[in-house]
């Protein structure tokens, strides 16, 4: 089973910037796949401060080869100075999803 891939989860401030950054790695073959979630409500600490503001999650499917340019990527195209880009690995999961990631992120 592969295990070499991970998921890299985005916040971003905008559906359009979210769609933006995954359809660009997607073209760039830096991520096989890319999934924009709907409005979530983000609560955090910034400069001394609880913030609270809507977000679109952005998750990103790519090979953990490709992780350090696939984050360069993002950063250099998010609108925020410190994106919340994490990354998860994907420890398993649908062989045939799997051999199919493969083969995207080449």
């Amino acid at each position: 089973m592969h295990t070499d891939f991970v998921t890299l989860f985005v916040t971003c401030g905008t559906s359009e910037e979210a769609r933006h950054i995954g359809k660009m790695l997607v073209h760039e073959n830096l991520a096989a796949c890319a999934n924009v979630l709907g409005a979530a409500s983000s609560i955090y600490q910034w400069e001394g401060r609880v913030m609270e503001e809507s977000e679109v999650m952005l998750f990103l499917k790519t090979s953990k080869s490709l992780m350090e340019k696939a984050t360069a990527r993002v950063k250099e195209m998010h609108s925020y100075d410190t994106p919340c880009i994490t990354a998860w690995p994907i420890v398993g999961g649908d062989e045939d999803y799997l051999n199919w990631l493969a083969r995207a992120v080449q």
